[in-house]
């Protein structure tokens, strides 16, 4: 077995950065979150990705795999927020083995009213925070790494959300 090949003090301060400044941003929006909505960033999630949705509605294997989930992980969470009337759990009417997650009326108003305090959350702890060069570094450093890990020769497979590059251009609404 040979040694393993250490990390040096500037990867180690990239990895740390990486792992320290995604904790303390998403504990930063959620904190915010919560406050403005009663609603968690993994709520959030599940929220914008449904209302995106042709219909307000996905299936589950769809969902999982665009928060890149499990299905079992996704199951569990959309029973919490079905308990809250944010979101009801379907059986597709030509496939009845597959179950889908739609977006409620109540999920639906929830993350109008969200949505403004999201933004301004985002913008507190991170964008503002940076300039246009290091939030134009930031991206295409993101998008090299989601795009590493989304590759087939990584073993990932494709998402079915394409590249980060595609997903930047397209005119969705972001989870920001």
């Amino acid at each position: 077995m040979t040694d393993p090949q250490w990390l040096d003090d500037v990867e180690m301060r990239a990895w740390l950065g990486y792992v320290r400044t995604r904790d303390l941003i998403a504990a930063a929006i959620g904190r915010d979150a919560g406050r403005a909505a009663n609603l968690s960033w993994v709520e959030y999630s599940v929220l914008v990705y449904l209302a995106d949705a042709p219909g307000q509605r996905l299936t589950f294997a769809d969902l999982a795999c665009a928060l890149e989930w499990s299905q079992s992980r996704l199951s569990h969470q959309i029973t919490r927020m079905q308990k809250r009337g944010l979101v009801a759990r379907e059986t597709m009417p030509h496939d009845q083995r597959r179950t889908v997650a739609r977006l409620t009326a109540a999920g639906g108003q929830l993350l109008t009213t969200a949505a403004p305090a999201h933004v301004r959350s985002v913008r507190r702890h991170m964008i503002d925070v940076l300039d246009r060069g290091q939030l134009a570094a930031l991206a295409e450093i993101y998008d090299v790494l989601i795009d590493h890990h989304r590759s087939t020769e990584n073993g990932f497979g494709p998402t079915g959300r394409g590249s980060a590059t595609q997903q930047a251009n397209e005119p969705a609404a972001d989870l920001a």
